[in-house]
């Protein structure tokens, strides 16, 4: 009985135990979202995490995906390679040991025959009646295009323009009242924000993948002459090329263009051309049957920290004009050689690329006005621009990189005259003058500064360089301590750069 009586009330007390622990656990487990506060004191209770939305009350994409998807297409292309064409890239058909082994005649009857090449990428409607966008890289040398809607139908399209320089095509079908992607304006794109990439990725039709913009603004990725990429995470892979970057509201962001991959594949990192400038691209290609870009007439480069103080540019921020084509529009408007290009029209520049994709959008023949800094003082230049050059040559600036050698900061590099033989050897015309850099030390302070053999000193310090006599006189004059400012001459562009000892 006492033994009964003993399991009774320790099972009472157990299930007494039992149902505070699942009240206590229920009240938990109904406020998980609660933190403790800054001050240490009550709890204060979290803010839900935020939904994706599609059509404003959904929470869900599905109504954009059924709103943009039939507007999303497959393109496939077909390429013709002639065999004389197969047996020019391979070497193996003219290789004299073949030929011996095998024979002559052998290698005449075992000619490569013609075959056929297919690719398949995607492309989005952006005009009922038949316009289309994707790559250039899509379309480029296809002797027949095929476009698959996601309704089955298929036509034949033909292109009406490419622009390799931002890697845009677009080709038309004949059709009638098609679905479209509404344009968005990419301007407005903000990091974090939600889109859906569109297309058909390993020939997989009508493929939608999520994610966020990782990054806006994107250049010197190496893709196109033009850059300016929306940076994404939703996944893009092979044959997505062409297809659409849609915001939750269904707008068109951008046409997705390429992957970062080491392996082919998707990583992470997908980049899309934005909106508002294929949309640009598209309307000049339909209307002009090229696209026009506007034109300063200057090369420039980027405004380190180095050249900034030699320039007077308190905060590094601009772009510093290495040369100034003769009767451009620069040129007209009194720019030189030395301006450090702040600001285009109020708004600020901070680097090479954003002047270049300025410049190209500004309409052709109207004034555009330009904050400079010159003399480390600042001015306001208006030029009138013009249209970019079709063989307009984009120079690059190569760097080297090495330990700083002792002595001034021109140690370790020899000059000689220039002659009109080495200048015509350089590609410069005739005319051209100042020294030619014979050679530099790879760990000399004019090598890590980005000095080549074959560069062509113009000036030293803003002292102009005509003679090698000129040259001595003025490194003569230079301290272990002193800074220099170069102007190079480098195939005929010029840049310059600044070394320090």
């Amino acid at each position: 009985m006492f033994d009964s009586n003993r399991r009774l009330k320790v099972g009472g007390v157990a299930g007494a135990f039992l149902l505070v622990g699942i009240l206590a656990g229920l009240m938990f487990s109904l406020r998980m979202d609660w933190v403790p506060s800054a001050n240490g004191g009550s709890l204060t209770a979290a803010p839900a995490a935020a939904l994706p939305l599609g059509n404003g009350a959904q929470s869900n994409f599905v109504p954009v995906v059924k709103a943009v998807m039939p507007a999303v297409v497959n393109i496939s292309t077909t390429r013709v390679i002639h065999g004389k064409d197969m047996q020019q890239m391979s070497p193996l058909y003219n290789d004299p040991f073949f030929r011996q082994f095998f024979g002559e005649e052998f290698s005449r009857r075992q000619l490569p025959r013609d075959q056929r090449e297919n690719s398949l990428g995607s492309g989005v409607i952006v005009d009922p009646s038949g316009y289309i966008v994707t790559n250039n890289h899509v379309v480029d040398k296809a002797d027949e295009i095929k476009v698959l809607l996601g309704d089955k139908r298929e036509f034949i399209g033909k292109v009406v323009g490419t622009d390799p320089k931002t890697d845009i095509a677009v080709i038309k079908i004949t059709a009638k009242d098609l679905p479209v992607v509404p344009w968005g304006d990419s301007d407005k794109l903000e990091v974090g924000e939600y889109v859906l990439a569109m297309g058909n990725p390993f020939g997989l039709n009508q493929t939608v993948t999520m994610g966020i913009v990782s990054a806006v603004g994107r250049a010197n990725v190496g893709i196109a002459a033009y850059e300016d990429f929306i940076q994404t995470d939703a996944a893009i892979n092979p044959g997505n090329s062409g297809g659409a970057l849609v915001n939750t509201r269904g707008e068109l962001m951008g046409i997705n263009t390429a992957i970062f991959s080491r392996n082919g594949g998707y990583m992470g990192v997908g980049f899309a051309v934005p909106s508002n400038m294929t949309r640009k691209v598209m309307q000049s290609l339909i209307g002009k049957g090229k696209v026009v870009r506007g034109w300063l007439g200057v090369s420039i480069q980027d405004l380190t920290p180095e050249l900034a103080k030699s320039f007077g540019v308190p905060d590094a921020k601009g772009v510093l004009i290495g040369e100034v084509v003769k009767d451009g529009p620069a040129d007209k408007a009194g720019f030189r050689a030395g301006d450090v290009i702040v600001s285009l029209e109020g708004k600020p520049i901070d680097n090479p690329t954003s002047l270049r994709n300025h410049v190209a959008d500004k309409p052709v023949g109207k004034d555009a006005s330009f904050g400079i800094i010159r003399d480390k003082k600042p001015l306001t230049l208006a030029a009138k621009i013009a249209e970019q050059p079709v063989d307009l040559d984009q120079a690059s600036v190569d760097k080297e990189s090495g330990e700083a050698a002792g002595g001034t900061a021109l140690a370790g590099m020899e000059v000689q005259a220039l002659t009109p033989d080495i200048a015509q050897q350089l590609g410069l015309p005739q005319g051209s003058a100042g020294v030619v850099v014979s050679e530099v030390e790879v760990s000399s302070p004019a090598a890590v500064a980005g000095v080549h053999s074959g560069d062509v000193i113009v000036e030293i310090n803003r002292t102009p360089m005509r003679t090698v006599g000129d040259y001595k006189r003025v490194v003569a004059k230079l301290g272990k301590k002193d800074n220099i400012l170069l102007l190079i001459n480098r195939r005929g562009g010029k840049l310059f750069i600044a070394i320090k000892p």
